[in-house]
């Protein structure tokens, strides 16, 4: 006999009263595990299953680095324009409107202040979802003007990398930060603020170029793409078969770009024990 036995036959449920799973109650990683969302977001993200470190964003690294999650966001309003008229399958300022409208954020970089283990600590964290993660003026302007806050209160600077490079819609505008970033990154060393860079996956062009690679201390987290063109581009440019795990951040630490790979759970601790080390403190 069966387990299971219906008593009565032809039972129809009407459509507004049927159940469906809603939507983000699971997490399939790359390599097929499937994690439960809650246990996801209780690991800082990460799968429990096989480690991989799923892309999240500004709110959730302010979550993770300030205490309590208590932050001050500065110069929260600063939007991109469009003043070259750019058009391509979109108007870029259409395209900017929908960023916006779809993800809540005003650009690609959110910049705060707040205690991190006690003590003030500025971050600028890159989001992908806003276009790419990509760098245009209003990335390089918040970035610049979250060192001269640095500069101004003496408070060490960490940046959050995550994107697919400069913003081909701001042409050479989108090129010039590049150097702005790397010149206010330099009056941070000339007057000992400490400037910690994080990069996650994605960290590519122009920002990998800029002020990704010039820490104090560059740190990645674990297996996250690192590279100024993709593996296809330099392999077509190269002619030359690539290495294993190219552009891993694993293959940049070996090589020597990189200082330390540094699991998100990790984090905090790490981020502000280099900190103490740099600035000669009592360890927290």
């Amino acid at each position: 006999m069966a387990w299971f036995k219906r008593t009565q036959k032809g039972i129809q449920t009407p459509t507004e009263d049927k159940k469906d799973v809603p939507k983000g109650l699971w997490y399939k990683s790359p390599t097929g595990k499937i994690v439960d969302a809650e246990q996801l977001e209780k690991n800082f993200y990460v799968s429990p299953e096989d480690g991989y470190h799923v892309r999240i964003g500004s709110a959730e690294y302010f979550k993770i680095l300030f205490d309590d999650n208590k932050f001050k966001e500065l110069d929260k309003d600063i939007s991109s324009k469009d003043p070259l008229n750019f058009e391509d399958t979109t108007k870029y300022s259409d395209r900017l409107v929908a960023a916006q409208k779809k993800t809540g954020l005003t650009d690609a970089v959110r910049t705060a202040v707040g205690k991190s283990k006690g003590k003030d600590l500025v971050i600028a964290c890159m989001d992908f979802k806003f276009i790419g993660g990509s760098m245009g003026s209003v990335v390089g302007e918040k970035i610049a003007r979250a060192a001269d806050y640095s500069l101004k209160n003496n408070i060490p600077l960490l940046i959050i990398s995550k994107s697919g490079g400069a913003r081909m819609m701001e042409a050479a505008l989108s090129l010039m930060q590049l150097a702005k970033t790397s010149a206010k990154l330099g009056q941070l060393d000339d007057a000992k603020i400490p400037y910690i860079s994080l990069s996650t996956d994605p960290t590519t062009g122009g920002t990998t170029a800029s002020f990704a690679m010039l820490g104090d201390i560059n740190i990645a987290e674990p297996g996250a793409l690192i590279g100024f063109a993709g593996p296809r581009v330099v392999k077509d440019t190269t002619g030359q078969d690539l290495p294993k795990d190219f552009q891993t951040s694993e293959f940049l630490k070996e090589h020597g770009f990189l200082d330390f790979i540094t699991p998100r759970s990790e984090l905090k601790d790490k981020i502000n024990l280099y900190l103490d080390l740099i600035l000669n403190q009592p360890i927290r």
